[in-house]
């Protein structure tokens, strides 16, 4: 039943607790600086060497060589399970347990069955390193200046070259072939031949989840020729890529035991988010805490679990092509997200290495000075649109200023989106320091079209528009306007209601800006809400999520809402399509919306700055940029034959 208490619901009864205050209930605690001291709980001592530091939720006991968290604590102390002790500090948070669901608990039954095979499978690998069929592999550890002492603390194994040794191995045990399928470990033919085993000829390296249970396994490949150099196991129940951080458990582990950062500009321990499993865990042995998104982007999930264990990770990836793609990606997908307290930090090896080299050739000392030389976000996104293109014309000027005005009005946070456009605007200006505006608009001239503009006074005779009282139905269409949604917004909101799961892969942005109008923000918290307490298990199936919604929801609302989304018309296709493809199509709709929504808030702050900006330019580029994306989204951009839209940059 550990299942259903996620990371989320788990960190709610830690933040309510002070570790101090529970731990003092059976340890005699004195405060000392920044921690608590008192005698072991798990040896006899005569000095005190267990201290509790409540900063970092954790307890340390230097003398038995135990660390852990208060759910660990009263795990070892009073012997209870997992799930008992939860149940204990969720009661002394004051924080409600999440109910008991038949279907979820017979889903963690099976999953729970699974995850003993994947376990039973990374001890067999483990053996099968140190057995004869693993001599070159553990010559590679060694080469690559691995040596063995370490090759326990990450479990690192070997699976030989055999078709089925795996597969014959875990039978043996008991399994079925289709249970070890469903973990990724077998590999069942399209053509309904037997299933054989998935890693051969490979060093494994065992991905766990938080708490360090093994999910799944990622293999480098022994023979040079072979097509994938890595091989990572395929998403299963057990294992969600854009959810899991290789190395995250050690690095958990490191965090905890760093000593404070007394008196330093950043008083956490580092958290490195590198490429490869190597990279790790070269970070790890150095004593810096690593993690690895295990070759793919990373999502907004893997964020989330990021700046939970740190307030700004420092993002350390090749300096190759490839390498500043991925950083791109990062740049544009964190930036909606941004919050005080919450961002990244970049950094480049010196001379295009990668930590595993820098730690072999130079030592953890110089690795963890070359990780020490960061650059922040806001000077990373400001270099990365700066070099784009050449800034030789005054076009391709206003053209880099309109983007950085357009880049931070992507981020939800108001405040800190006002304090990135006047960073990314000064950076501009220090470009040419000495440059004067070329034209300015007379202050009176301005003062004018302002007070015009605020009023509505417009002149009858340039404009043409009859001024005649309005009808009964004209007024009764306006009030409508004004009291409905946008319909794109609405056919994405009623979208959701039918099938929960569309919200998956944008669930914190959904969370932070809704639908793209305010009118569907309860609407949207709520979806997100339920999201959340669900953990997934009620989204899987479209029908049983939109029944459970459909149940919270007003029926007058739910048919006004349909009335709304129906007058997007081509603009919603995905309200017509079925499956994956529906889902395909809300997301492409989402983000043009979203973008859309961030032009709006850019073309606004362009307006509010033009007199002390006196660069009237940008505001035009920007107004054409949200009319031309506008058109977009009126158009019938999704026939299921056509390519994705191009999103504006």
């Amino acid at each position: 039943m550990a299942g259903r208490f996620d990371e989320r619901f788990l960190d709610e009864i830690k933040s309510r607790l002070r570790p101090s205050d529970i731990i003092g209930k059976t340890v005699k605690l004195r405060r000392q600086g920044r921690e608590y001291v008192g005698l072991s709980p798990f040896t006899k001592e005569k000095t005190p060497s267990f201290y509790v530091n409540d900063d970092k939720g954790q307890f340390f006991d230097f003398s038995s060589g135990k660390t852990g968290d208060l759910i660990s604590f009263l795990q070892e102390t009073e012997k209870l399970s997992f799930v008992e002790a939860v149940e204990r500090l969720a009661a002394e948070a004051g924080v409600a347990l999440p109910a008991v669901d038949p279907r979820a608990a017979e889903q963690e039954k099976v999953r729970q069955g699974l995850a003993e095979w994947l376990e039973t499978a990374a001890q067999w690998f483990e053996a099968e390193l140190r057995r004869p069929a693993g001599r070159e592999a553990r010559a590679y550890l060694e080469k690559r200046g691995l040596p063995e002492k370490d090759w326990a603390r990450f479990r690192l194994g070997f699976s030989p070259a055999g078709r089925t040794a795996l597969k014959d191995y875990l039978i043996a045990k008991g399994a079925r072939p289709a249970e070890l399928v469903e973990t990724g470990l077998l590999i069942a033919p399209e053509d309904g031949g037997a299933p054989y085993d998935r890693f051969r000829d490979r060093i494994i390296f065992p991905i766990g989840d938080a708490r360090g249970r093994v999910v799944s396994f990622g293999g480098r490949a022994m023979d040079p020729q072979a097509r994938a150099k890595y091989l990572n196991g395929p998403e299963t129940s057990v294992f969600h890529k854009g959810h899991q951080l290789y190395g995250l458990a050690e690095a958990r582990k490191l965090i905890a035991a760093a000593p404070p950062q007394t008196g330093m500009a950043d008083e956490h321990p580092p958290l490195v988010v590198v490429e490869g499993y190597m990279d790790v865990i070269a970070c790890q042995r150095g004593g810096v805490p690593a993690v690895a998104a295990m070759g793919t982007a990373l999502g907004e999930d893997q964020m989330d679990v990021l700046w939970r264990h740190h307030p700004e990770p420092t993002i350390c990836l090749d300096s190759d092509r490839a390498g500043r793609q991925a950083a791109d990606r990062l740049l544009d997908r964190a930036l909606p997200l941004l919050k005080p307290g919450r961002s990244f930090k970049f950094v480049l090896i010196d001379s295009g290495k990668d930590p595993d080299e820098v730690l072999r050739e130079q030592g953890p000392a110089a690795l963890k000075a070359q990780l020490a030389q960061t650059t922040p976000f806001a000077e990373a996104l400001f270099t990365r649109e700066r070099d784009a293109e050449p800034l030789d014309t005054p076009e391709r000027r206003t053209s880099l200023k309109a983007r950085l005005r357009k880049l931070a009005a992507t981020i939800a946070d108001t405040d800190l989106a006002q304090a990135y456009k006047e960073d990314l605007l000064s950076r501009y200006e220090q470009l040419w320091p000495t440059r004067q505006p070329v034209f300015t608009v007379g202050a009176a001239a301005r003062e004018m079209s302002r007070r015009r503009w605020e009023k509505g006074r417009w002149d009858k005779d340039r404009s043409g528009i009859s001024q005649a009282a309005p009808t009964p139905e004209a007024r009764d269409a306006s009030r409508r306007l004004r009291q409905s949604p946008r319909p794109l917004a609405a056919a994405l909101a009623l979208a959701a209601v039918r099938d929960p799961g569309v919200i998956d892969d944008k669930i914190e942005l959904v969370g932070a800006h809704g639908f793209g109008d305010e009118k569907l923000d309860g609407l949207a918290q709520e979806l997100v809400r339920l999201r959340y307490e669900s953990d997934g298990l009620e989204f899987a199936n479209p029908e049983r999520g939109g029944e459970l919604l459909a149940r919270g929801f007003n029926p007058q609302t739910l048919a006004l809402l349909e009335q709304d989304a129906r007058r997007a018309g081509v603009s919603a296709p995905f309200l017509q399509a079925q499956g994956e493809r529906a889902r395909e199509l809300w997301r492409q709709a989402f983000d043009l919306l979203m973008q859309l929504e961030s032009l709006e808030r850019a073309v606004e702050a362009a307006a509010r700055d033009l007199d002390r900006d006196h660069d009237s330019s940008t505001l035009y580029s920007l107004k054409a940029e949200r009319d031309q994306l506008s058109k977009l989204l009126a158009s019938d951009w999704s026939h299921p034959d056509a390519d994705a839209p191009v999103l504006p940059h």
